[in-house]
């Protein structure tokens, strides 16, 4: 761990080793008030708000289109290594991130679109095409895992939405509830976290909406009920928790570019010869298999992805 003290937005300088024993004070305290609000609350009623009323459509069948070049990484260590700033800037947020609400759960359309407007979460999900994606997660913190996500493909919400023609780009929010959340008490931070893609990015047939992972409704510390998927991206442009699509012909302001657009800009492509400006990118540790790897272009995704930027190369398509 670095000696040198970094200002509250930014992000580990861990990239060589992850930090994986670290426990942020911030973060425990919030563990234990959540697991002390829980063991007030009657088991009948916790039974009653966790239930899942679209678990019955797990697992979904798996798309052999999308394969890996690594092991699936295991569930448990996925699932208790996060990134989820909403809780907390520790990697340790699955217990207080338990503590979100995800029923009801209202999905916002709106801006440029035929028609605003509002609709379930569960009603959305019956009337898309499901299916589950092997894909490589990369964080810009230079790890990686593999995961397998269930969900849909974003143009198929695109179709739902139904975008005027002059809409270019498409901007999407998470919740904002800092009772709940911790991390969004923080006031050096602009929430709600916000993210944004082309629209040529989010009709992309690798751009998926995920609504599972390994074969089971979303966890709650991987941004349930609703949360995006842009594997040839860097992990934090695959917003968490969405409530809110807004359809625009104006590029988005993404959280990140909102606290340090020097360092996380619009676009987020992955490329190993493209360094963070406090780190390497040349390489990227596989969380739960000790292993270093070469970085891929594009995370491996090039022939996918490569054409959507032709005309795009005096941008900073890789910070």
């Amino acid at each position: 761990m670095h000696g040198m003290r970094r200002r509250g937005w930014e992000l580990p300088e861990h990239a060589a080793t992850p930090e994986h024993l670290f426990f942020d004070r911030r973060a425990l305290l919030g563990a234990g008030a959540a697991l002390a609000a829980a063991a007030v609350i009657p088991a009948g009623a916790r039974a009653q708000e966790d239930a899942d009323p679209t678990e019955a459509l797990y697992p979904v069948k798996r798309s052999d289109k999308y394969v890996l070049d690594r092991p699936i990484t295991d569930a448990k260590v996925n699932g208790s290594y996060n990134n989820f700033y909403e809780f907390g800037s520790s990697k340790l947020i699955a217990k207080p991130a338990q503590a979100l609400k995800i029923r009801p759960w209202t999905i916002k359309i709106d801006g440029m679109v035929e028609k605003p407007r509002e609709i379930g979460f569960d009603d959305l999900v019956r009337q898309m095409p499901l299916e589950e994606r092997l894909y490589r997660h990369r964080c810009v913190e230079a790890w990686s895992m593999a995961i397998p996500w269930s969900g849909f493909a974003f143009a198929k919400l695109i179709q739902f939405a139904r975008p005027l023609s002059s809409a270019k780009y498409v901007r999407m929010e998470t919740f904002l509830d800092p009772a709940v959340a911790s991390g969004q008490r923080q006031t050096w931070y602009p929430w709600p976290y916000v993210e944004g893609l082309t629209l040529a990015e989010a009709t992309n047939e690798l751009a998926f909406l995920a609504i599972g992972a390994y074969g089971k409704p979303m966890p709650k510390q991987h941004g349930a009920p609703l949360r995006l998927a842009v594997p040839w991206k860097y992990g934090f442009k695959s917003i968490k928790s969405i409530v809110r699509f807004s359809f625009t012909d104006q590029r988005p302001k993404s959280f990140w570019e909102a606290l340090q657009a020097s360092e996380y800009g619009f676009w987020a492509n992955v490329n190993p010869k493209v360094p963070h400006p406090r780190w390497s990118q040349a390489t990227e540790e596989l969380i739960g298999l000790g292993e270093r790897r070469p970085t891929l272009l594009f995370n491996g995704y090039a022939e996918y992805v490569g054409d959507l930027y032709k005309g795009y190369e005096n941008e900073r398509l890789y910070v």
